[in-house]
């Protein structure tokens, strides 16, 4: 079998076909295409597709998804090439099984026969958007760099961040355009996706970059402290207090002030944190003079503050005042591309430290990193790195110096639980068995449940397909929950 590497500058396109319908789609489309293109290299099997694939890299995967068999291979190969546009291709034409492909991974579906001429303007753009075409920061291409099939190149870094993905991308943008106003950020993400990082990296841009950064995480210090911590104290104020201190909120004055997980500050304080956004004034502890201060505030959050809202956790009328130029962090299974250049980094930062010898990491480990979840996002990887770095030595780190939580163990504790949670609702209802359907729409449930949504692992957990998920959810549209027995289709495989 050739190599799908091609000459410097050209595209490497691989094409996973049985029957060699794709293949002959493929080579009209490489003749529509912009882009210079290697020749496409065609497979006739799942196994060595993904096995070539993970050693070259391809730019382009064009997939027969008949060929494919599983929705799981998909997905498994999205984790493992995140870099690559992944196109399905389906002679049957399902709207089902076109959303269970988007669901696992694939950039787009197409159905065959296909328009060419318009199949490769998609791809084009997609690598134009995408893929190796590093740009500096007004857009402009960066000549010599970055060519389709060249070296790899440097991870992309912004601020302090590291990671080229659309999604951060268009989190950079947003940074540019908010870093300049005086106006409060909000930023809202999981733990560990770097909402300290893009506190910092709006500072560093604003016109207040010479003034201080001062940054206070409202769940590290204790309820009865944050006052102090926050406005300041005179001598005298409380026991302990031997003299007078000024708070964050005074010592950010001309700069910034960063109240990380604001959401675990109580209600009481959340008041007067309100009074000081509108008066711009602070009132040290046991003092009766107002102070001016001028600090711009920038809050993060990991929690839901509409749900907080709700629950009277956190003041609505605070929460509008500091809303006011919002920014979402993604999660870092959502941006996977950025996961190899954010272990790459850590693994050369690490290194340095422990004066260890590692200078890369090898392909069997960057599977296990591209396919796990993630859920302590880029803090947790970083720490994984860490641990791999410090307990081992090599040229190149391998599969089995990643930590045990990467081969999987979690995963299948999970899987388990989801499996026993689905078991214990076929139960009685009002003392008669509950009709097929309901029994059925509760397993699928509470599999969804444990694992947040993720269609892909409740299938797994089920061992029925993603596209049964999405027929019977449909199925199920408009049903009210009393309604009775509907006929039984059956677990799709």
């Amino acid at each position: 079998m050739e190599s799908m590497h091609g000459a410097a500058g050209q595209i490497r396109l691989a094409i996973l076909d049985g029957e060699g319908v794709t293949r002959t789609l493929a080579g009209s489309i490489v003749d529509a295409m912009d882009h210079a293109c290697a020749t496409p290299v065609a497979y006739h099997s799942f196994e060595p597709f993904y096995a070539a694939s993970t050693q070259v890299r391809p730019d382009v995967m064009i997939v027969d998804l008949e060929t494919l068999g599983q929705d799981g291979h998909l997905s498994r190969l999205a984790a493992a090439q995140p870099q690559a546009m992944l196109m399905a291709v389906s002679s049957r034409g399902s709207l089902t099984r076109s959303l269970a492909a988007m669901e696992a991974g694939a950039h787009d579906v197409i159905s065959v026969p296909a328009d060419p001429v318009a199949v490769a303007e998609r791809i084009d753009r997609f690598l134009i958007q995408n893929i190796r075409v590093p740009r500096d920061e007004a857009g402009r291409r960066i000549p010599g760099r970055g060519q389709p099939g060249g070296a790899p190149e440097e991870p992309y870094r912004f601020e302090g961040f590291v990671g080229g993905s659309a999604r951060m991308r268009e989190v950079y943008d947003q940074i540019r355009r908010i870093a300049p106003s005086s106006a409060p950020v909000f930023v809202t993400g999981e733990s560990g996706s770097g909402k300290e990082l893009c506190a910092a990296a709006i500072h560093a841009r604003s016109p207040r970059r010479e003034a201080p950064f001062i940054a206070i995480n409202c769940a590290a210090i204790p309820g009865e402290l944050m006052e102090s911590e926050i406005f300041g104290h005179v001598r005298g104020a409380f026991t302990g207090a031997s003299e007078s201190r000024p708070g964050a909120a005074e010592l950010a004055d001309k700069g910034t002030l960063f109240l990380d997980e604001i959401g675990e500050m109580d209600m009481a304080l959340q008041s007067k944190l309100l009074r000081f956004v509108q008066t711009g004034t602070v009132q040290r502890i046991g003092d009766t003079r107002p102070r001016p201060v001028d600090v711009r505030i920038l809050c993060a959050t990991n929690r839901d503050p509409h749900a907080e809202i709700a629950a009277a956790r956190f003041r609505e009328d605070l929460f509008y005042r500091l809303h006011v130029l919002p920014i979402r962090l993604p999660a870092l299974r959502d941006r996977r591309e950025d996961i190899l250049p954010l272990a790459g980094t850590f693994l050369a930062r690490h290194a340095g430290e422990e004066g260890r010898a590692f200078t890369g990491i090898a392909p069997c480990a960057g599977e296990k990193l591209l396919t796990y979840d993630w859920p302590g996002n880029v803090r947790q990887l970083e720490n994984a790195i860490r641990q791999a770095v410090v307990l081992n030595d090599g040229d190149a780190l391998t599969a089995a110096m990643l930590p045990a939580f990467l081969s999987g163990e979690g995963l299948s504790h999970r899987q388990d639980a989801a499996r026993h949670a689905a078991a214990m609702q076929h139960r009685r209802r009002g003392g008669e068995i509950e009709p097929l359907w309901a029994q059925e729409k509760r397993i699928i449930e509470d599999a969804l449940d444990a694992f947040d949504g993720n269609i892909a692992k409740a299938a797994a957990a089920l061992e029925i397909s993603p596209s049964t998920i999405y027929r019977k959810r449909q199925s199920w549209s408009g049903r009210p929950e009393g309604e009775g027995f509907a006929p039984f289709t059956g677990f799709a495989g």
